[in-house]
Order: C-alpha cells, then sequence, then structure tokens
C-alpha cells in the first residue's frame, strides 16, 4: 500500500513539481492544526469555514488574560485600552489589502452577508437606477435585490454559461451599457465563485466603473487563497468574512469601502455608535462621518484583536503559498474525478464548473451517477462521507442561480414548483416537486493545510461508488 501511494504521489508531483514549493504547510500542520491528524479528519469544506491555528487561541487568550479591556464607547483606561487594539486592526486590515486609507474606510459588520445588507439597504436605488448581478452569487448578494426593487430600480441578471459557468462577456457588456447616468446604478458580483469555484475577471471592476456603474466585489470566497490588492483594483464595496480566511474569530467580517462610494449612501435608521448627537425633543440626530456611521451598537470588541492574530499569522505562511498548494492539488483532483468511470464507460463524477485549474479557486461542485446515467442523491454522499471521516458540504451553497444553470433546472419548472397559494415550500416539497432532477450538489474545498493525502483518501471515498446503482441507496 505504502508503495503504490509514493508512486501515485510522485506521478502528482511530476505534473505539479510546483507544490513541493509548499512542503512548509505540511510541518505548520502538525505542530497548528495536529487535531485533523489525530482525530483523522479529511476536511474539504474551507469555503464554508477556514481552519484555526493553535497558536491563533493562545495569543487571542494570552492578550485577555493579560489585560483589562472595556466597551471602546467611551474614554476610561479599559475603554481607551480597546480602542487602541481596534484601531490597530482596522490598521492592518488596510495593510493586508493594500487599500489606502485616503480612498476607503473599513467598517467592522458581523459578517459578508451583515456588510452586504448595510450597501442594500443605504444604496441610492431610485425608479432610474439599477441592479445587475450576476447569475452565480451568494444569497446575501441576491438579496439586495429586494432593497433595489422596493425603491423602483430595475434588475438584471447577467448569465453564466454551462458547462464551465463562466460569465457570457458579450452579454455582460450589454447589460452594462445600460446604466442610466446620474442614477444609482449597482452592479455585484463575486470575485470567486462559492458554487463553481470560477475566478471570474477583476477587469470588470474597471470596465463597470467606466461605464457608470459602482461595483460590490463579494471577496469572501477569494480571499482565503487569493491575493486581494486594492491598490491594483478598485471595487467601491468589498465584502468578508474573515473565518473563511482562518478560522477564528466568527462573527465578525468587514465592508471595504471607497470614500466617494460610501458618502452616496443613506442609512435608513441609526443606532447606538453611529451617531454624534440624537435628540427625543428635537427629534433629529447627526450621523458620524466614516466607518463610525455603519457599526451598529457595540463591535464585537473582544473578538476584533484576535482578527489582527489571524491576519498575521496568513502573511507569515504567505498567501502565494497557500494559492499555490490549493492550485496544484485542485488540478490533481480534478483530473483523478474526471478519470473516473463505471464498467460499462459510464462516467462516475459530472462536475460543475472548469475541469481545469486555470482561472478558478479549491471549490469543486459535482454530482456521481451510477452506470444508467441516474444521479445518486447528494444527502446520501454525504451521509458516506460522514460515516468515512470526511467533512464536505451539499446543497446549492446559497448560490441558486448558479445551481440552477448548472443541474439544468429551467425557470418555468421552478416557478410550477415554487407557486404555492397557502404555504411556505419546504426543501423536500421542493425536491418531489423536481422528481427526476437532483437538486442539490456535492461541494469539496481546498485550503491552507489540504494536503495531497486528503485528495487521495477523498478519491478513493469517490471509487466506492463505482458500478452500484442509485437505487440501492434508497
Amino acid at each position: 500500500m505504502t508503495t503504490r501511494l509514493t508512486t501515485v504521489e510522485e506521478a502528482f508531483l511530476t505534473v505539479f513539481p510546483a507544490y513541493e514549493s509548499t512542503t512548509s504547510l505540511d510541518e505548520l500542520r502538525k505542530n497548528q492544526y495536529a487535531g485533523l491528524d489525530r482525530d483523522g479528519h479529511v476536511y474539504l469544506d474551507y469555503t464554508g469555514a477556514g481552519l484555526y491555528a493553535a497558536s491563533q487561541i493562545k495569543d487571542h487568550a494570552a492578550l485577555l488574560l493579560n489585560n483589562t479591556f472595556g466597551n471602546p464607547h467611551s474614554t476610561n483606561p479599559t475603554s481607551l485600552a480597546m480602542t487602541r487594539l481596534v484601531e490597530q486592526t482596522r490598521a492592518y486590515v488596510f495593510d493586508f489589502f493594500n487599500a489606502s486609507p485616503d480612498e476607503y474606510e473599513v467598517i467592522f459588520t458581523l459578517n459578508a452577508s451583515g456588510a452586504l445588507k448595510l450597501v442594500g439597504e443605504s444604496y441610492p436605488f431610485g425608479p432610474e437606477g439599477r441592479y445587475l448581478l450576476t447569475f452565480d452569487n451568494h444569497n446575501s448578494v441576491n438579496g439586495i435585490r429586494e432593497f433595489a426593487r422596493g425603491k423602483g430600480a430595475k434588475v438584471f441578471y447577467a448569465p453564466v454559461i454551462p458547462p464551465d459557468l463562466r460569465l457570457n462577456d458579450h452579454i455582460l457588456e450589454s447589460l452594462l451599457a445600460s446604466a442610466t447616468p446620474d442614477a444609482g446604478n449597482l452592479f455585484a458580483f463575486p470575485a470567486q465563485s462559492n458554487f463553481s469555484g470560477v475566478r471570474h475577471s477583476l477587469a470588470w471592476i474597471e470596465r463597470a466603473q467606466q461605464k457608470g456603474w459602482e461595483v460590490l466585489l463579494d471577496a469572501a470566497a477569494y480571499a482565503p487563497t487569493n491575493r486581494l490588492d486594492l491598490g491594483r483594483w478598485h471595487p467601491d464595496f468589498v465584502t468578508l468574512s474573515f473565518y473563511k480566511m482562518f478560522g477564528y474569530p466568527t462573527g465578525v467580517g468587514c465592508l471595504i469601502a471607497r470614500k466617494q462610494a460610501l458618502a452616496k449612501l443613506h442609512r435608513p435608521w441609526f443606532a447606538g455608535g453611529t451617531i454624534t448627537v440624537a435628540s427625543v425633543q428635537a427629534d433629529r440626530y447627526y450621523l458620524h462621518g466614516g466607518s463610525e456611521a455603519f457599526e451598529d451598537g457595540t463591535l464585537n470588541y473582544l473578538s476584533l484583536p484576535a482578527v489582527q492574530i489571524g491576519l498575521r499569522h496568513i502573511a507569515a505562511i504567505g498567501l502565494d503559498k497557500i494559492h499555490t498548494r490549493v492550485h496544484c492539488l485542485t488540478g490533481w483532483l480534478l483530473t483523478e474525478l474526471t478519470k473516473l468511470r463505471h464498467g460499462n464507460g459510464a462516467p462516475l463524477v459530472r462536475i460543475y464548473g472548469p475541469l481545469e485549474s486555470k482561472n478558478r479557486g479549491g471549490t469543486v461542485t459535482f454530482n456521481l451517477f451510477d452506470p444508467d446515467g441516474q444521479f445518486i442523491d447528494h444527502r446520501l454522499v454525504e451521509r458516506r462521507a460522514n460515516e468515512a471521516g470526511i467533512s464536505l458540504r451539499t446543497g446549492c451553497f446559497c448560490n441558486p442561480g448558479g445551481g440552477e444553470l448548472a443541474l439544468g433546472i429551467s425557470a418555468e419548472e421552478l416557478t410550477n414548483c415554487m407557486v404555492t397559494a397557502d404555504k411556505r415550500v419546504t426543501f423536500d416539497d421542493f425536491r418531489r416537486c423536481m422528481d427526476a432532477k437532483s437538486t442539490g450538489a456535492v461541494r469539496v474545498s481546498l485550503g491552507l493545510v489540504s494536503t495531497f493525502g486528503d485528495v487521495q483518501r477523498f478519491i478513493c471515498f469517490v471509487r466506492w461508488f463505482k458500478d452500484i446503482q442509485a437505487e440501492k441507496y434508497c
């Protein structure tokens, strides 16, 4: 068995020799992420959440145990100590993303969804305005359409084209040409798809801005393994969650916003911490300038220093090294999955998205099919993976547009299944309505301390499904 594994690994290194430049990550995994190998985990859900290092927890705990911190909304000694740490963290976010404080503001939020909601509820949509987004978007980006429609703006979707699920450049160019001058025009797209792993070109940022759009870039799936240089690219709004990058802390994300775009937002309410003065009797309030006007209530201030600890951890490792490792492992995974066949020659795996690692990240989404071409229910695949100690994810991953196009589900089918006069549509209702079509998929995603062994163990797991009829799982 050892000889066979060595032979396979040698074949891998022949195709992806750059992997050897990332071997320091194996030692990092051994020392800082020991639970994975100790407990036999194969963690393949990095798009769902990054993993935290032991040193992050120790450093944060030491900071809290050796100091006394109070609510930063005051000027007493414990509050001022915390304020200094919050602003140090904010400054480090600027530095990590190479965002100039003269151009951008960093606003701390609960997560990427909270950052997206801030933009959606405050953006100056109007009857002449437009909200343009791609089919391939997280639901928190899709949800902004309800704010847009509520203010009378038109909503347009730019398609992605199967099987690679990349944008149709011609259609997107045409839609971008429809911006109404002097109206609120917002274009949103993910730097990397959380469904297919496609990295959409960041060149669309400038191209859209030249045509009169503000650009909202969802960087939640991109930032963990790619360098986002805001000195090179200048989106108006960037949203992300820090736990996606380094696991801990949860409950903290941010909106990085250009000052000129932020000045156009109109908040629909005010909260503690966002105002300089508010009066009950005078019935007036005045918002702070900059980031403070958007940080509602008290920040998750004890967690914020852990963000700086996490970012420093990633910086010390090197994003380029992480990117190289994920690129190599993803290329091998795609190659090996597409080779798998049943005894009759029928493919076992159907991948939704690009079959090569160029311009794509470490998220690989697929379904398994039996020898007769019938899909194997993704929930049953997950159940088997759980039994095998493999953490993956199934469903549509809060990206219904990408899933609908990948799975070949038409607008008519969706409308018929979702029109109910007197009740909510449950997932089981929807599943029964779709009948023979899959309503979801299996997603594996690679990250910071993924290894060749993780990938090989997963490939062996998938081989178990060869030549088994789908109905045997029911």
